[in-house]
């Protein structure tokens, strides 16, 4: 893999975690806010959410005594869970090595 693929995959893995993360803390935004939250435009966050119900990793149901079907409920599941504690581990340690190579730039 080379310095941009892997620079493009982290970025998208970033994403990943964010909207994972936003989704857990906040499971009753609506997409507007969700993308208002992490920056993204309504469309992009709408195709996030569409793929990571494709990978399983989100439920997303309505209210059903709502009279505004519009309003959703978005859940990690399981595996979205677990896949969120991956990327929390892997994000860190990236930010761990990022720290460490700059202590090391800065001691040269």
């Amino acid at each position: 893999m080379n310095k941009f693929q892997k620079l493009n995959n982290n970025k998208e893995t970033d994403e990943e975690f964010q909207i994972l993360r936003t989704i857990n803390k906040k499971p009753n935004s609506t997409q507007r806010q969700l993308a208002s939250e992490l920056g993204f435009s309504l469309g992009k966050l709408n195709y996030c959410l569409r793929a990571l119900k494709e990978k399983g990793l989100v439920k997303i149901d309505n209210f059903k005594k709502n009279p505004s079907k519009f309003s959703y409920i978005y859940v990690l599941t399981p595996a979205g869970i677990a896949k969120k504690t991956k990327l929390t581990i892997n994000f860190m340690k990236r930010k761990m090595k990022e720290y460490e190579d700059l202590q090391m730039e800065l001691d040269e």
